[in-house]
């Protein structure tokens, strides 16, 4: 079954840039295990909220405002795509995310097929 995984960092957390993460142990290692598993699909790091567009459609009218959508201190710094057994096996690789040992948190959402 397939799972998408939110990565959301700590509340206040510093943002970690690509580089900043291949180069973190913490990261490296939990990296190395997924992989190792083979259940990694896909997956992005996203740029800081602070540069996300969000797009409304009111009518003929297209409304565009700066930032996330929802009004919030959490946001969505990443997303993985993982294939595994079931939700069990899925919710034990999100609470070995960095990200969520770290005071922030991993969404797990099952994928439509």
């Amino acid at each position: 079954m397939k799972y998408v995984l939110f990565i959301c960092p700590p509340v206040g957390g510093e943002e970690l840039s690509p580089a900043e993460i291949a180069a973190d142990p913490r990261f490296t290692s939990y990296i190395d295990e997924v992989h190792s598993r083979d259940v990694v699909r896909g997956g992005a790091r996203l740029r800081p909220h602070t540069d996300a567009t969000t797009v409304r459609v009111q009518g003929d009218e297209v409304l565009l405002s700066d930032g996330p959508f929802a009004e919030s201190k959490e946001y969505i710094a990443g997303f993985d795509i993982i294939e595994v057994d079931d939700l069990d096996e899925a919710v034990s690789l999100a609470s070995r995310h960095p990200a969520a040992l770290g005071g922030g948190s991993v969404e797990v959402r099952p994928v439509w097929e």
